[in-house]
């Protein structure tokens, strides 16, 4: 059984996430809905904890105020979620992997009245908030005892105001400029991502969902666990990714579903347990990549499993294009159809559509759609046209309406599932004086898919790699920082004096 989506309730309430979940609390009060370490957590006490959180974050937050979520996996997320959903505020999800100056740059521009965070975080937080004494600090693991606090927030099932395009999330997605965006999601996008979820994964009451992905990221909240909570399956969550541990509960809890990405996909294939784990359980794998090794895909086609390739982006919250599983096993290399519940148009520089058989640039359009960047009207306005978002990723359609991903129209380097714009990177080494010219572009890599190198000129010969490696330390996370510094007697560039990437990349391989 799977949950209908319509955009108002039968008392004619409009659509809101925490009633999509919580309505399962009425359904099977005594299901699973999360899964943590030793812990269940029923649908029941689900709605609970989202009462009482609800209650407490009001005593604190107004609509449209804004908290920050800075912790590994963890139950509460959701909780915190479907909370948020209720009262009308905005969950903030940071990425543990940034710097402490990335946070504290992300913080700075949303300005939120709360951050929540976890208990191996806590020594950095001073790092991130500064001297900002007005944010409340709260640990996640303390939040039962702030809950016992308040009271019981009320169900507002009457309410009838129209929260489709109230702001749910501001996900932080980094910009070919080298300052991230806040891209704002509203409720409406929520919905139809799962929409489109439901419909390429075939979501059912029945399934049960490992995600062992990263929250903070809009894929690994939004591809299967908020969908699936919304179908009333059960959520099984690790606090992080190990492949042992991944292969065994899939053999343990007879696991339906899950996430991932190619390195981790890539981990589990390659763990000596592989081969040995029972996973008749499993009826997919899907994973968000736009270049997912074909050897990979085969090695779990192997095993009688379907791997389902999306595409999407924050932006798109993030389904936009997808495998579904019936098509799996013969389009292979494809990312799919367009989605359900979105338009997707292919246009050349003029922004023309392109016929079938030609690249041309992802334009999508859709409830799933952000509304805009946060307080970036001039990246908003360059990235969406008549509500149409600019992808800057490059793919053909051909004439049985599959996608096939060609390029990316903006330069990013994708390492281990996550995105790093070189710009963010140059901007660094910008005066480093003893450096004639530089780029930064990506260099193929057996494990993370692609590694960030430094291409560059020296001024003069007293210039060492070590030397331009330091100037990345402690300023931006670890997964981004160079591997290499590559010396050239000069950068290939064009007629216009651009840099030709396509050429370094090529001088490098």
């Amino acid at each position: 059984m799977t949950q209908e989506m319509t955009d108002t309730r039968p008392d004619g309430a409009t659509w809101r996430l925490d009633n999509a979940v919580l309505c399962n609390a009425h359904l099977t009060p005594d299901k699973p809905a999360l899964i943590y370490e030793d812990k269940s957590l029923s649908y029941a006490a689900l709605s609970q904890l989202v009462d009482t959180t609800a209650s407490w974050l009001a005593s604190h937050l107004v609509r449209g105020d804004r908290f920050a979520c800075y912790s590994m996996n963890h139950p509460e997320y959701f909780v915190l979620l479907l909370a948020a959903s209720r009262i009308g505020v905005i969950m903030v999800p940071l990425n543990w992997r940034l710097s402490a100056a990335e946070l504290a740059y992300q913080l700075r521009d949303c300005a939120p009245k709360l951050l929540v965070y976890g208990a191996e975080f806590a020594a950095g937080i001073d790092a991130l908030t500064g001297t900002d004494t007005a944010m409340i600090r709260q640990p996640i693991d303390g939040l039962d005892s702030a809950r016992a606090d308040g009271g019981i927030a009320p169900m507002m099932a009457n309410d009838t105001t129209d929260t489709s395009e109230a702001p749910l999330l501001i996900v932080y997605t980094s910009g070919t400029t080298g300052r991230p965006k806040g891209a704002v999601l509203p409720q409406r996008a929520m919905r139809s991502n799962a929409r489109m979820s439901q419909h390429a994964y075939s979501l059912q009451s029945s399934d049960v969902v490992l995600n062992v992905l990263p929250l903070f990221h809009v894929g690994g909240l939004n591809i299967h666990p908020v969908p699936a909570l919304i179908s009333g399956a059960t959520v099984i969550l690790h606090r992080s990714f190990d492949p042992a541990a991944a292969l065994d509960v899939i053999a343990q809890a007879g696991v339906t579903l899950m996430n991932s990405v190619p390195t981790i996909l890539g981990a589990m294939v390659m763990h000596e347990n592989w081969a040995k784990t029972d996973l008749s359980s499993m009826r997919l794998f899907s994973i968000g990549s736009t270049d997912v090794p074909v050897a990979l895909i085969r090695a779990v086609h192997n095993r009688q499993i379907p791997v389902v390739q999306i595409y999407g982006a924050t932006e798109t919250a993030p389904s936009a294009i997808y495998q579904t599983a019936d098509i799996a096993f013969e389009t292979i290399g494809s990312i799919g159809r367009q989605g359900c519940d979105n338009a997707i148009r292919l246009v050349d520089l003029n922004g023309s559509d392109v016929p079938d058989g030609e690249v041309g640039e992802i334009w999508v359009r859709g409830k799933n759609v952000l509304t805009g960047y946060w307080r970036d009207k001039a990246a908003t306005s360059a990235n969406l046209t008549d509500g149409w978002f600019h992808t800057g990723d490059l793919a053909r359609r051909d004439a049985n309406g599959l996608y096939w991903f060609a390029d990316r129209l903006k330069h990013v380097i994708i390492s281990g599932g996550e995105n790093i714009y070189p710009a963010e990177l140059e901007r660094l080494l910008t005066n480093y004086t003893a450096l004639a010219e530089f780029c930064v572009v990506g260099r193929d890599d057996e494990r993370w898919g692609q590694v960030p190198v430094v291409v560059a000129v020296r001024r003069g010969e007293d210039v060492t790699e070590i030397d331009i490696l330091r100037a990345f330390e402690k300023q931006v996370a670890r997964f981004k920082r160079p591997k290499a510094v590559i010396f050239v007697e000069k950068l290939p560039r064009n007629a216009l004096g651009k840099i030709l990437i396509g050429e370094v990349t090529r001088l490098i391989a």
